[in-house]
C-alpha cells in the first residue's frame, strides 16, 4: 500500500485490522506442492517432462535437479471479500493488499514445509506471467499437478486463475552438499 513501516493513521490501522480479521475468519486457504526433476539448459528448462522457454527461469533453476510445482488460494471467499468491499477508496485498497499479504503467507509456508520434509533449501518462487515465462504456460502446470481437482483453482480463457488470490509458481530445490550431511 505504499506506506512506511510504521503507521500511525487510526483509521488506516482499523482498516487494515478488520481486514485481516475478515479475511481470517472466512478464507480456508488450500495448497498443494509436487516435486519434479528438472534441468536448466539456455533458455528452456524441462520439468517433469514439460519444456518451459525463459532464461529468467533457466537462471532462477540453475543447479537444480529438482523443483517444486506449487499452487495455492484463497477460494471464493477471498473473492467474495473484494467484490464487499467499497468500490472506490481506503476499504478496497486495504482489503486486495490484505489478500495480496495473505497468499504470499500462504506460499512461505508451502515452501517452508518442502524444507522441513525434504530436508532442503528452496529458492525464490517463479511464476508464469512474471518477466518471460508466459502466462499461458499456466496450462501446464495445470496438467502436471491437477490443480483444478486438487485446489479449486480454474484458468480462464487468457489464463488468469478463478479464484483470483491464487498462485502457482516453481521453487528451484537446492539440494544439501556432502559437506552438510
Amino acid at each position: 500500500m505504499r506506506t512506511k513501516s510504521t503507521v500511525d493513521d487510526e483509521r488506516l490501522l482499523r482498516l487494515i485490522d478488520s481486514a485481516e480479521a475478515q479475511i481470517n475468519a472466512v478464507c480456508r486457504p488450500k495448497s498443494l506442492y509436487r516435486i519434479f526433476d528438472c534441468e536448466a539448459r539456455g533458455g528452456v528448462c524441462v520439468i517433469g517432462g514439460f519444456e518451459f522457454e525463459s532464461e529468467r527461469l533457466a537462471e532462477n533453476l540453475s543447479g537444480c535437479k529438482r523443483a517444486a510445482l506449487i499452487a495455492a488460494t484463497l477460494g471464493v471467499e477471498g473473492d467474495m471479500l473484494l467484490r464487499r468491499s467499497e468500490p472506490s477508496g481506503a476499504e478496497l485498497l486495504v482489503m486486495q493488499a490484505a489478500l495480496a499479504a495473505k497468499i504470499e503467507e500462504v506460499c512461505d509456508s508451502v515452501q517452508r514445509l518442502i524444507e522441513e520434509r525434504e530436508g532442503v533449501k528452496t529458492r525464490r518462487r517463479y511464476s508464469p506471467g512474471y518477466f518471460d515465462l508466459d502466462i499461458t504456460q499456466q496450462k501446464k502446470l495445470f496438467k502436471m499437478a491437477d490443480i483444478t481437482k486438487r485446489c479449486g483453482i480454474t484458468l480462464s480463457d487468457s489464463c488468469q486463475m478463478i479464484p483470483t488470490k491464487s498462485v502457482t509458481a516453481f521453487a528451484g530445490i537446492e539440494e544439501p552438499t556432502e559437506e552438510l550431511l
